[in-house]
């Protein structure tokens, strides 16, 4: 927008002669004939960069009108140069500095001498505009500022409330799951008793009285027998389980190549009987918990060898990614990845989830074992 000018004079032909002057460095004029009319202006309008006002009118002169304007606070900021034929004297024009002009200009005016006069002041209403715009953007940006401080602080506290939480959350799950782990044990031990009792007494029955009962009181003995061999395996399973977990044996550097020669030693005579062809490439050093790494091993190797296809030449082929440098022992955050391979039956991959659940199996005990 063109800086705006305030011309004030009761004179029309004044004002036209100041607007026709400075009309070529395109500003914007507003003009008034009487102080009154001045004071009417300036209630709406504040914006002005320069007030050119005659001295000598009706009513209220010059010098009246410009006190009259500095008594508002928010009307300071407006420079005024008085326009006017006299030449005061030193008193006259001390008054009028007191008022509040910042200079004169004596008439007949000199137009060079206006245009030069009204651009310097245009010039530093712009620089002032300039620094009041950058003060009320660096307002904004530490207004900003604060309110970042602020919701930042707001969520550390959060942060540290949900920590808190969570380590207290963590503490009662630990509780519960050593609650837990102590009640499988116990209840996997104490449910042996009741198993053990009910195979001796089938057992006695079989022995003394299999002979004096007929064929479906044996083939219901039987039955017993094996639905409590099944129980009996499952609650050793159970506490198996309930052993590892209480124990939380600490990590530590373990050969794997000894614990798969130990779980193919166990497994020495159905890999013989199935005629298995068996390979196993070196395996690294690796710092594991044993107690899992075994039955892990056990699960992994027994499965293969018992869902192995009997129209096949069953094979079974255990390797690592070692030799493509995925596992360095000196290097931190690695990974060692080992392959259990064979040409068993296999799974449908809508079943990968459900066979890593505990106890689960997805053929019946009737087509294996």
């Amino acid at each position: 927008m063109h800086p705006k000018i305030l011309l004030v004079d009761d004179r029309e032909d004044n004002l036209l002669s100041m607007e026709s002057i400075l009309e070529s460095e395109h500003y914007s004029f507003v003009k008034a004939n009487s102080g009154k009319q001045v004071l009417k202006i300036l209630l709406t309008q504040m914006d002005f960069a320069l007030i050119l006002m005659d001295v000598n009118m009706p009513h209220l002169n010059g010098f009246e009108t410009a006190t009259l304007i500095y008594e508002r606070e928010r009307l300071r900021h407006i420079p005024i140069i008085f326009i006017t034929a006299n030449h005061y004297g030193e008193e006259n024009i001390f008054e009028g500095y007191r008022s509040g002009a910042v200079d004169y200009i004596y008439k007949p005016i000199n137009p060079d001498l206006l245009r030069a006069k009204v651009s310097v002041f245009i010039e530093l209403y712009k620089k002032n505009s300039l620094l009041l715009a950058q003060e009320q953007r660096l307002i904004a940006i530490n207004r900003n500022l604060e309110l970042e401080i602020q919701e930042r602080k707001a969520s550390e506290e959060k942060v540290t409330t949900l920590n808190y939480q969570l380590l207290q959350n963590v503490t009662r799950l630990e509780a519960a799951n050593k609650e837990l782990d102590l009640f499988a044990f116990m209840a996997s031990h104490d449910l042996q008793a009741p198993i053990r009792k009910i195979r001796m007494f089938s057992d006695r029955l079989l022995m003394e009285y299999g002979d004096k009962m007929n064929d479906d009181a044996n083939a219901y003995l039987t039955r017993i027998q094996n639905g409590c061999k099944q129980m009996q395996i499952l609650i050793n399973d159970i506490l198996e389980f309930s052993k590892i977990s209480v124990k939380k044996e600490m990590f530590r550097e373990v050969n794997i190549n000894t614990i798969i020669e130990q779980v193919l030693g166990d497994f020495e005579d159905i890999i013989r009987e199935k005629n298995i062809q068996l390979t196993v490439e070196k395996l690294p050093l690796l710092c594991v918990n044993p107690s899992l790494m075994n039955p892990l091993f056990a699960n992994l190797i027994g499965n293969a060898i018992k869902y192995s296809r009997p129209e096949n030449s069953p094979f079974i082929h255990i390797s690592t990614d070692l030799a493509h440098g995925v596992y360095t022992q000196n290097e931190k955050n690695q990974f060692c990845r080992i392959y259990i391979k064979d040409n068993g039956i296999g799974f449908e991959q809508k079943y990968a989830k459900e066979i890593f659940d505990m106890f689960r199996r997805l053929h019946p005990g009737a087509e294996f074992s």
